[in-house]
């Protein structure tokens, strides 16, 4: 099994906590189409429950044999990013991308370059950002037969300063996973478990602690079922008792509709419940 980058150490309980619940927003569109000459567009729209609207165009043009990769978006906000990657060019394993950002309104401008570097039993990554102090993130994770141990470390130039820390440890099994994080300068803790029960069941849940607001542990549980080879439904519910539900389905080739609610139980007898749905088109 593959070393997973820091960041996703708990990402399959982290997915199946937090992705394909659509009551986040009141209404979510994503169209997809790839021309023969290796560019895809993307293009997604979202409305949220206090009615403000937002979107977004994607392209991305991809050259595999040389490794190489420009994206170019450009969102409602008026905020134009390009992304350039080049894959296993000076060495296996190393994947080098600059980002640049422009904001024509503010005349702000950004540029970002990270490495992300991958071995066998080694995966590690740098990002810079360029025009702001300038700042380093460093995170590495190595692992031996499915043990992961990661940390990582900010840092600013300018100030000469450490500007955060968070270590990580982890087991990761063909069917089951288990993670435990210590982030925002070793201060947050959380601890994760995500289980494929069989091809059809998924569970999973997560247990975070901040040590600087006092001794409530928080409790998230989550379950998602597979109905047949198009559908799934999943389920999750908190320590506060809010509990979010969601039904993802393949209408056709390239259609899929998902709906989800959430509700606070402890509430029942108020309008605090969501209830989002969302289309992606695919070609």
């Amino acid at each position: 099994m593959a070393v997973p980058a820091f960041s996703d150490i708990a990402k399959a309980a982290n997915d199946l906590l937090n992705k394909d619940f659509y009551h986040l927003s009141a209404g979510t569109i994503e169209v997809k189409s790839n021309t023969p000459n290796n560019v895809a567009f993307k293009v997604t729209g979202k409305s949220s429950h206090e009615k403000a609207t937002s979107g977004a165009l994607e392209g991305k043009f991809t050259d595999k044999p040389n490794g190489l990769t420009v994206t170019q978006s450009w969102n409602t906000a008026n905020a134009l990013e390009t992304k350039v990657e080049m894959a296993d060019n000076l060495a296996k394993g190393l994947k080098a991308e600059g980002i640049f950002s422009f904001l024509p309104a503010s005349n702000a401008r950004g540029a970002k370059f990270n490495l992300h570097f991958k071995q066998p039993n080694f995966h590690g990554r740098a990002f810079f950002d360029l025009l702001k102090g300038p700042t380093a993130n460093i995170d590495a994770i190595v692992g031996h037969e499915g043990f992961l141990a990661g940390a990582s470390v900010g840092y600013d130039v300018q100030k000469a300063a450490i500007t955060g820390y968070n270590a990580a440890v982890g087991f990761h099994a063909p069917t089951y996973i288990a993670a435990i994080t210590a982030t925002d300068n070793l201060s947050v803790f959380s601890a994760s478990y995500y289980h494929k029960v069989n091809s059809q069941v998924e569970a999973g849940s997560k247990a975070t602690w901040n040590s600087k607001t006092g001794n409530t542990v928080g409790l998230e549980v989550a379950a998602k079922y597979r109905l047949d080879p198009v559908s799934f439904v999943k389920g999750k519910i908190n320590d506060r008792g809010v509990a979010a539900v969601a039904y993802n389905v393949l209408l056709r080739e390239g259609v899929t509709f998902g709906v989800g609610a959430s509700f606070d139980t402890q509430k029942l007898d108020q309008a605090t419940h969501k209830v989002g749905t969302s289309f992606t088109f695919e070609s």
